[in-house]
């Protein structure tokens, strides 16, 4: 946390949230992901990214060598996923399509995507997409901050900025905390022994 008696306006306060997590709680926490956890299927029927043509699911989206599992309406309960599934949602859902709506990033969505096809590709995306997002935010200031998110973000356009960034933040913060989770479940379950 930043000194107390500094003063902050709410921009510094929303883009400490999320760096602080990211700094000291996240991104170490994913250095060395191999392909082997990132693919890490820990229970049967998980969703994850599939080469292309493979597997049943509902719904394929992608427009390279992988596609992401996912149907409409979402089953209940919904399935286990992967790191690479989880990775592949944050990439997309959670900072590109805000990025494309809000910070200049060319238009992007769950069928256009084309989804990493390494956990190294994965990373070195997710750090790109991140830095644009806090780049961005950065440059909304107080006033950007305050101003309604418009019409892409749908039902919810009427929302101040700064509501979209606190989702965003809760977003990255839960998601990459289930990453951790699953690369911890397989350090202790399924890395293979030395």
């Amino acid at each position: 946390m930043k000194d107390r008696d500094a003063p902050q306006g709410w921009n510094a306060l929303l883009l400490d949230q999320i760096d602080w997590h990211w700094n000291h709680q996240l991104r170490a926490r994913l250095e060395g992901l191999t392909d082997d956890e990132y693919f890490w299927e820990p229970a049967p029927e998980c969703w994850s990214l599939r080469p292309r043509g493979t597997g049943a699911a509902p719904v394929q989206g992608g427009s390279g060598a992988l596609r992401i599992d996912f149907a409409m309406p979402e089953p209940d309960p919904a399935p286990l996923t992967t790191i690479a599934w989880r990775l592949g949602h944050v990439l997309v859902g959670v900072l590109g399509m805000r990025n494309a709506s809000h910070f200049g990033r060319e238009p992007t969505d769950y069928f256009s995507y084309d989804y990493p096809e390494t956990a190294a590709e994965a990373l070195r995306r997710l750090d790109d997409e991140y830095a644009r997002w806090r780049d961005g935010v950065s440059s909304l200031g107080e006033e950007g901050l305050a101003r309604p998110c418009g019409e892409a973000e749908g039902h919810y356009a009427e929302l101040p900025m700064a509501a979209l960034v606190l989702h965003i933040n809760r977003e990255l913060i839960h998601h990459l905390a289930e990453v951790c989770l699953l690369r911890d479940l397989y350090l202790h379950t399924a890395r293979p022994s030395s």
